[in-house]
């Protein structure tokens, strides 16, 4: 979910990440790389059908602004950049293309190779802080960034995502900050946990030991690093685990908070196995869904007895809320 991902270059400039929801991990050695030049609408869809179509783990893209109109009715000019782990199919990739975006488009593509040097030392390179309420997510160049009050959480470097720039990141985020003004869960899990940076973030709120997890052993290594980075150590030690069923996790529930930020083909699927790790009362926080994905996640939640609580929309990415016990007030719809 990109070289360069969040760019300074323009004031006005808004990055959209369409990315893997490996919560901030690059392809493993991303070594070759296609861009194309084109406008918002297009670099859209083009960087969601290769999100739809290829391995979260070996493929990244993101669409963004390059330059802004200088018209305010207009849009300016926009980019793809796709990075893969291995040396793609460049046909198979213009086919995929022409049927999404037509045959321009297609034709546009560009295809190289990047020094894996390159996407570590450029994958934080311009991004400011985000905030989310009180937290401050930031790199190593803006440690001094948080104020007296704000929890500054920072974030490894070379990961290009977690960050809180993604609008599935952030939208956990905040959400997580509104929980904390409403109470204080007894047992919170975050299923796909990827940089750790919500289950680390849950964790320097409340002083208290949080239970993560990642399919990927190289989510959980980065975890576990940016924990230590974090000093939430002692609070969050991800375990290498498919889903909510590893037996470090199931045993420490039922979780009152659960969050998983992942895609919504395992959300729908991972459903039951969420509803039972989940206490009588718990609450949700879904996110990494499109908002063409929302009703097909909410009817898979609501088959377990959750109901949506709230909903915010950013660049076009949804953070669910779900409850579960007694009827759901008219969930509170956000956009952003």
């Amino acid at each position: 979910m990109q070289v360069n991902l969040a760019r300074r270059a323009w004031p006005r400039e808004r990055a959209m990440l369409s990315a893997a929801m490996l919560e901030g991990l690059p392809p493993n050695g991303a070594a070759h790389v296609m861009r194309l030049d084109t406008d918002a609408e297009t670099a859209r869809r083009v960087a969601d059908i290769i999100v739809e179509t290829f391995d979260p783990a070996e493929t990244a893209a993101a669409a963004f602004e390059t330059e802004p109109s200088s018209e305010r009715w207009e849009t300016g000019r926009w980019s793809v950049e796709v990075f893969f782990g291995h040396a793609p199919d460049e046909a198979a990739i213009r086919d995929l293309v022409r049927v999404a975006a037509g045959e321009a488009a297609a034709q546009a593509l560009i295809f190289s190779r990047v020094a894996e040097k390159d996407w570590v030392a450029a994958s934080l390179e311009g991004l400011a802080p985000v905030r989310a309420g009180r937290f401050l997510v930031h790199g190593s160049h803006d440690r001094a960034a948080p104020r007296a009050n704000d929890i500054g959480l920072e974030i490894e470097a070379a990961l290009a995502f977690g960050t809180g720039h993604h609008g599935t990141t952030l939208g956990c985020l905040r959400a997580l900050d509104l929980v904390g003004k409403r109470r204080r869960p007894s047992a919170i899990l975050d299923v796909g946990t990827g940089t750790g940076v919500l289950a680390i973030a849950a964790a320097r709120l409340w002083r208290m030991k949080v239970a993560a997890g990642d399919i990927d052993p190289v989510a959980t290594e980065a975890a576990r690093a940016n924990a230590r980075l974090n000093r939430a150590a002692p609070y969050v030690r991800p375990v290498t685990a498919r889903g909510a069923m590893h037996p470090d996790l199931r045993d420490r529930g039922p979780y009152d908070l659960i969050f998983a930020n992942i895609l919504a083909r395992p959300l729908r699927l991972m459903a039951p196995q969420i509803a039972r790790a989940a206490s009588f009362d718990a609450e949700l926080v879904l996110s990494g869904l499109l908002a063409r994905d929302v009703a097909g996640v909410l009817s898979a939640y609501a088959a377990q007895g959750f109901a949506l609580q709230r909903r915010s929309d950013i660049d076009g990415w949804a953070t669910l809320v779900l409850r579960r016990g007694g009827a759901a007030p008219r969930p509170q719809i956000f956009e952003d």
